[in-house]
């Protein structure tokens, strides 16, 4: 059983920055990455990264986030740069398996057939 703790949320201004970690209890060669639900939205994926460092991104935060990973410490991360009010959403660090390419849209459908965290809320206030 694969365990995902996710840090780094918070309270911030438009225009600030921050930056989510999510650190797996195991190595994983599952499609990693971050989605995001904000009360009466539809769940959205942010970003993925596979195996290999390929990534991908949503177009809302194409540009602003950048998500990485570090294999040896078994950790993900999630560079929230020029953040907007719309980024307001509690953030979820997901582990899947996926058939045809690791992908942002994914990571959001396939996240409760997965591993997910209990997530970390991001407030960005104009």
């Amino acid at each position: 059983q694969v365990q995902l703790v996710e840090s780094g949320g918070g309270s911030v201004q438009a225009g600030e920055s921050l930056r989510l970690t999510c650190v797996k209890s195991q190595p994983t060669l599952h499609c990693m990455g971050w989605f995001r639900q904000a009360p009466g939205k539809e769940r959205e994926g942010v970003a993925s990264i596979d195996t290999t460092g390929n990534t991908d991104y949503a177009d809302s935060v194409k540009g602003r986030f950048t998500i990485s990973r570090d294999n040896a410490k078994n950790t993900l991360f999630l560079q929230m740069d020029s953040l907007k009010p719309e980024d307001t959403a509690m953030y979820y660090c997901a582990a899947v398996s996926v058939a045809y390419g690791c992908r942002a849209p994914e990571v959001a459908r396939q996240a409760d057939f997965g591993y997910r965290g209990q997530g970390t809320q991001v407030t960005v206030s104009s």
